[in-house]
């Protein structure tokens, strides 16, 4: 099953995912990711989208697919991979939505996504995961395997294909509009608006 529960209310998420995967995801849920992801971050997304707009076919079929956002760096002797933590994932805002057309069901990165983004998630049955950021040596740990799919002229930025294990993530898009990290953040704004405030209330002043 690409999308089933763990222990301890996590999801086990692994590609490829469908429709009624990408559904079974709620933006909050812990997940774990296993199996293999692209891994690819700004300019393979440029190059990507321009090879669209020549109408050149992609060297990856996304359909179904996750996107690691990352830009390994080097491995050290013996190692799979090195450092592999995620990128800002708002940077691909603007590349997101055609892969999206072309069946891509999931992408993870840093931080939070543009609200232009929401609609298309909800379009195309697509999701986003955040994965930690500056942990780029502890998520190394959960990829088993690299190699370079494609643009390999492009260094630690060519799209990548990795198998991960058991890697740790959070849903803050899915497929139903919701962003997580608004729905978070949602008391901190209520309680620092004047005349609302929470710490004021409880106060007596409120």
């Amino acid at each position: 099953m690409p999308v089933s529960e763990l222990p301890g209310g996590l999801k086990r998420v692994e590609a490829p995912l469908s429709d009624d995967d990408v559904r079974a995801l709620r933006a909050g849920d812990r997940v774990r990711i296993f199996g293999r992801v692209y891994g690819a971050r700004d300019a393979a997304h440029k190059r990507l989208i321009e090879m669209l707009d020549r109408g050149d076919q992609l060297p990856v079929d996304l359909a179904g697919q996750i996107v690691y956002y990352v830009g390994p760096t080097p491995a050290r002797p013996g190692a799979v991979i090195g450092a592999a933590g995620p990128t800002t994932a708002g940077r691909m805002d603007r590349y997101t939505p055609p892969l999206l057309e072309l069946g891509l069901k999931a992408a993870v990165g840093k931080g939070g996504r543009g609200e232009a983004l929401r609609p298309e998630f909800q379009k195309h049955t697509a999701c986003y995961l955040a994965a930690l950021g500056g942990a780029g040596a502890l998520a190394s740990r959960t990829v088993k395997q690299a190699r370079v799919a494609a643009f390999d002229e492009l260094g630690p930025e060519a799209i990548f294909e990795l198998e991960l294990e058991d890697f740790p993530a959070w849903v803050v898009n899915d497929c139903y509009g919701a962003d997580h990290y608004a729905t978070v953040a949602e008391p901190w704004r209520k309680s620092s608006s004047p005349g609302t405030s929470q710490a004021s209330s409880e106060l007596g002043g409120g």
